[in-house]
């Protein structure tokens, strides 16, 4: 099964993303891809997609899609009132659709927006995939450089996306609407303790390691880095997240030699206002690095809001390891769960 999808409206910032370019650093190529992977990777498990596939990143809601050809379609993150023609539809589910109907995504709510209440992205998923020319192993679309995705850019009105041959049988296209739990509502059962700390102000809490340069901030701007609550600026971006706060302060001034990041390495700039670095970040950087947010938890940042907050809570490379454990056990209870209602395998 193959087609098409055509953009009617790609509102803000839309973009093909798989899960990225990996192995491409040491030629400073970033990885990009979708910013949350765990996203990418659950909506392509409900329409029975291998993980890797390419989907769509939609940011700020206010998209319109029309399906050329009937097909099964799910989505993760952010809801921005979704509507297949006047049906509502939720994050999680997945669903069949029919060649002619549209979807419909509304804009991000400027009261919430104003409250740090509304979040930023969603990532859509069509069963067989979004069958763009991959270039360097990835179908993501490189905004920075200008390559891969469709023609290198972001979406237009009147791209024409084409779609990938689906495993799935008329049968199970066809099949009733079917959702999962989320990550942030299930409960681990082979882990002692909650998948992640809570917060009483309804901050969004980051799991942090060290950085390498965290022992040259003074012992106050340390203990107000995991104390404050850091509020997400809207200069933010898909390169990084800026957080406004407390001003860190380094022991002694003075320049350093660039270094390597990664997705989630926290940099203080002159400023004292850290930037949380994400997908399409530069390989090297100069500025020192006071933290790393951990593996597992940067989906939350992917999905959390503008004007939202993070607390930010050190945890030990045991902890970090336990966590994307617990993620890993997490995605196999999705795949299980497929497996016993007869749908495509992840292997």
């Amino acid at each position: 099964m193959s087609g098409s999808l055509l953009v009617h409206k790609p509102g803000m910032l839309a973009s093909v993303q798989d899960l990225g370019r990996e192995g491409l650093r040491q030629l400073g190529i970033c990885p990009g891809g979708a910013l949350d992977t765990l996203a990418l990777r659950l909506a392509n498990r409900l329409v029975g997609n291998p993980q890797g596939a390419a989907g769509l990143e939609l940011t700020m809601g206010n998209a319109e899609l029309r399906f050329e050809s009937d097909t099964r379609i799910a989505y993760l993150g952010s809801d921005f009132d979704a509507r297949l023609d006047d049906q509502p539809l939720h994050p999680g589910w997945s669903l069949p659709v029919r060649a002619g109907q549209r979807l419909r995504f509304g804009g991000a709510n400027r009261e919430g927006l104003a409250m740090g209440a509304a979040g930023l992205r969603t990532w859509l998923a069509v069963a067989g995939g979004i069958d763009v020319l991959p270039m360097m192993g990835s179908r993501s679309t490189d905004l920075k450089a200008g390559f891969g995705g469709l023609e290198g850019r972001a979406l237009r009105k009147g791209d024409r996306l084409p779609l990938g041959s689906s495993p799935l049988t008329e049968a199970q296209r066809t099949r009733r609407a079917f959702g999962l739990r989320g990550p942030d509502r299930w409960r681990d059962e082979g882990a002692d303790a909650p998948v992640a700390p809570a917060s009483d102000d309804g901050a969004t809490v980051l799991r942090v390691m060290a950085g390498p340069e965290a022992h040259q901030f003074t012992h106050e701007s340390r203990t107000a880095f995991h104390a404050a609550a850091w509020r997400i600026t809207p200069q933010s971006n898909r390169m990084g997240s800026r957080l406004d706060g407390p001003a860190l302060q380094r022991e002694a001034a003075g320049d350093m030699l660039s270094a390597g990041v990664v997705p989630g390495t926290v940099q203080v700039p002159p400023s004292g206002q850290p930037i949380i670095l994400m997908g399409d970040a530069q390989t090297t950087g100069g500025y020192p690095r006071i933290a790393v947010v951990i593996r597992a938890d940067l989906w939350k940042l992917a999905q959390a809001p503008l004007g939202g907050l993070l607390r930010l809570v050190e945890v030990d490379a045991a902890a970090a390891l336990d966590a994307w454990q617990a993620q890993k056990r997490y995605l196999a209870s999705v795949d299980q769960g497929l497996a016993a209602m007869g749908w495509p395998s992840q292997n």
